[in-house]
């Protein structure tokens, strides 16, 4: 069984004020290209399909489009909600869509296997849509749940998980160890780190979440990453679609297939008569300037060139030094309350916190922004 990882289409976003719709139309074509040429069995969407939990119109029809566009495959699609998606609004499209489209409903406990055959026998795919332990909780609240990973674990434990089978997990959430950068909304201090041991009982788990492409801790469980660039801090990521083929056995074989965008996004340093020698390009473009005085409306200038310029900085003397001035400021705004209370604790105690300490207090954090959410 040959299956197609995807996840974090992102669709309806905007980088640094550019709407990225045109480009998303664009690779979405591409992935259905692939489609083509590899033929799979199933398609996975793990999560954030969408930017925003009411996303515009432009980006619902695209994805019906490319939705549509897949079912004309004859292939099953496996889609679930991230923690940018309305979840309801995703399992809506359970109500309208073919047979072979699945679509995680709200989590509310029951995971289901939707079980495929092949000419070595079942395949099992449990969908795990984004969760939280407040939402876990409160399904199973006579279980102990303080954290992501318990949450996670007491989810994967109520599946009903036949070991002989080759089994697939869909899910959404930081696994730690990942990889992450700029374009990810991200949870202070790591609070929403899951452990890898709580994905144990599957062959193949296709996560989404993380917008770099790469495996955690085992070759099997693998986020896809994003099938466009999001950020700056991406521009060295090769963007791809993860190929997952099942044989007789329950270790698959595992490949990307890259993927070309229409436009690239790329950074460009030198001084402004450098750069405005350099070839027009379509491409988006942080451009850093090198010279020592700023140059009038450069920005304006250089779209003259570089229609899409996204960003616009200087690398000099001066910017170097209100660097370093602002460098040990930004560092005090940004310490997590966990850091703060264990400097507290230790000021106060002349000691460290224990193992149960360091759990609670973590603890009682979490629980703090998840009723600020």
């Amino acid at each position: 069984m040959k299956i197609m990882h995807l996840s974090d289409l992102h669709l309806g976003k905007h980088v640094n004020k550019f709407s990225m719709i045109e480009d998303q139309r664009y690779i979405l074509d591409r992935i259905v290209d692939v489609a083509d040429q590899e033929k799979p069995d199933a398609v996975i969407i793990a999560g954030d399909v969408y930017d925003v939990p009411q996303p515009p119109v432009e980006a619902m029809e695209l994805l019906d489009d490319f939705l549509d566009n897949l079912s004309k495959r004859n292939l099953h699609v496996f889609e679930i909600s991230g923690n940018h998606d309305s979840a309801a609004r995703i399992a809506f499209g359970n109500k309208r869509l073919v047979e072979k489209m699945h679509i995680s409903p709200v989590y509310a406990g029951n995971v289901e296997c939707i079980r495929l055959n092949d000419e070595y026998g079942p395949v099992d795919f449990f969908m795990l849509p984004f969760v939280k332990p407040v939402i876990v909780r409160s399904i199973y609240p006579y279980e102990k749940i303080e954290d992501y990973t318990d949450a996670v674990k007491a989810a994967v434990s109520h599946m009903k998980i036949d070991s002989s089978h080759r089994n697939v997990l869909i899910a959404h959430q930081f696994v730690t160890g990942a990889e992450r950068c700029d374009s990810e909304e991200l949870s202070i201090g790591g609070l929403d780190n899951v452990d890898v041991s709580v994905f144990e009982p599957f062959d193949y788990v296709a996560l989404g979440h993380i917008h770099k492409g790469q495996k955690v801790f085992r070759e099997t469980v693998r986020y896809s990453g994003t099938p466009l660039k999001y950020s700056f801090s991406e521009i060295n990521h090769k963007k791809s679609v993860t190929v997952v083929e099942f044989g007789s056995g329950k270790n698959p074989s595992i490949r990307t297939v890259p993927l070309k965008p229409l436009r690239d996004m790329r950074e460009i340093k030198g001084s402004y008569d450098d750069v405005v020698n350099l070839q027009k390009s379509d491409d988006y473009l942080h451009i850093v300037l090198t010279d020592e005085n700023e140059v009038p409306d450069a920005i304006s200038e250089l779209r003259k060139i570089f229609p899409n310029v996204m960003k616009l900085d200087y690398d000099n003397s001066r910017t170097r030094y209100m660097a370093d001035e602002t460098d040990g400021v930004e560092n005090a705004v940004k310490i997590h309350p966990f850091d703060l209370f264990t400097r507290f604790f230790r000021e106060r105690t002349n000691s460290e916190m224990n193992e149960d300490q360091k759990k609670f207090v973590r603890q009682v954090v979490a629980e703090i922004w998840e009723k600020d959410e």
